[in-house]
């Protein structure tokens, strides 16, 4: 006797259980922006703050429960984080950092509640991000589908969110601002390829028992941050630091909370462009990296951290021969800066 079924959400295409799993997850762990409109307030701002570094502890749990930090969804659920970061510190008022947000915070719950299929399975073009690069997202498909996906799950995860990054940045400002984001995921693919080939299918061996007495590796690793991003025109002060400066400086001490086990100091080096006179520059650049210092204290950094300032030595861009002054400052902008350099010992 031939029976019919009804039909079930188990006979359902799998797109369609990946939305539905997506949507109660993102409903069970909300993860909820100000609106556009209301960043402009610290109040709000700091809000948001707390709001990743709540999603960060969520994606540290994890980890500590045993959730190894190469795991192909908890990668995407902390690049998904990092690319909500990075766009929400540079005052993007699109939907892209709330829908990136909750791609993150949707993977956290499934690791967290077991639940299956994990959302982390589909990469979605949040903010209707254009598909760019048909062919890299063939290539991460296939190093997906291959005998050492283990071993190159982390790397395949992130490039493929940097491909989402780099489509939002092309329909917002075109290719000069998306290529930056094509170029990581093509490193993130070179770099996907090499593990995979090296892992050859093998089990992935476990790492020795490190020798008691063995002294941790120290690293250092250097950031910028954009004057201009930071500071009021012209102004140096603790009070000038802009909302989105200090929203800047909060996301960088999260993700660096998030690599470090231990920070042993912090070197901030303050510059200027070239206009004006040196001695306007070389204080100017003095007071903000100062500033700067003052302000990771405030949030109760405990280590070393020491500030200097170069006024316009080191210049990145020169434009010479560019006018009028307003096109020449513009220009300049990647010489006004603050560089941090962080010394420490990784996770």
């Amino acid at each position: 006797m031939r029976m019919t079924m009804k039909p079930t959400i188990i006979s359902r295409p799998r797109s369609v259980l990946f939305a539905v799993m997506a949507l109660a997850v993102q409903g069970a762990f909300a993860q909820t922006l100000a609106a556009p409109a209301q960043r402009i307030s610290d109040q709000a701002i700091v809000a948001d703050q707390a709001g990743y570094r709540a999603l960060q502890q969520r994606v540290k749990a994890l980890n500590d429960k045993g959730v190894p930090v190469n795991n192909y969804y908890l990668s995407k659920a902390q690049c998904w984080l990092d690319v909500s970061l990075h766009e929400y510190t540079r005052n993007d008022r699109s939907a892209f950092p709330q829908q990136a947000l909750e791609q993150g915070a949707a993977i956290v719950g499934a690791l967290e509640s077991g639940a299956t299929p994990n959302p982390g399975e589909q990469t979605p073009l949040v903010n209707d991000a254009a598909k760019l690069r048909e062919d890299l997202w063939a290539r991460f498909g296939a190093v997906k589908g291959g005998a050492g996906f283990a071993c190159a799950a982390q790397k395949v995860a992130c490039g493929e969110v940097e491909l989402v990054h780099a489509g939002n940045e092309f329909n917002q400002q075109g290719w000069r601002h998306a290529n930056p984001y094509i170029q990581i995921a093509e490193d993130q693919l070179q770099a996907a390829q090499a593990s995979a080939a090296a892992c050859g299918g093998a089990p992935v061996k476990v790492a020795a028992t490190p020798v008691p007495g063995t002294a941790p590796v120290v690293s250092v690793e250097k950031l910028t941050l954009a004057a201009d991003a930071l500071f009021r025109f012209d102004r140096s002060g603790l009070a000038d630091l802009l909302p989105a400066g200090r929203a800047r400086i909060d996301s960088m001490l999260i993700k660096l909370d998030g690599v470090y086990a231990q920070i042993s100091g912090i070197k901030l080096t303050g510059y200027t462009d070239r206009l004006g006179t040196e001695a306007y520059n070389q204080p100017l650049s003095e007071k903000r990296a100062a500033t700067v210092r003052e302000y990771i204290l405030s949030k109760g950094f405990a280590g070393e951290i020491a500030s200097a300032g170069k006024g316009e030595a080191d210049q990145v861009e020169a434009c010479t021969g560019v006018a009028p002054r307003a096109a020449l400052i513009g220009c300049l902008q990647p010489n006004r800066r603050v560089e941090v350099e962080v010394t420490g010992i990784k996770r």
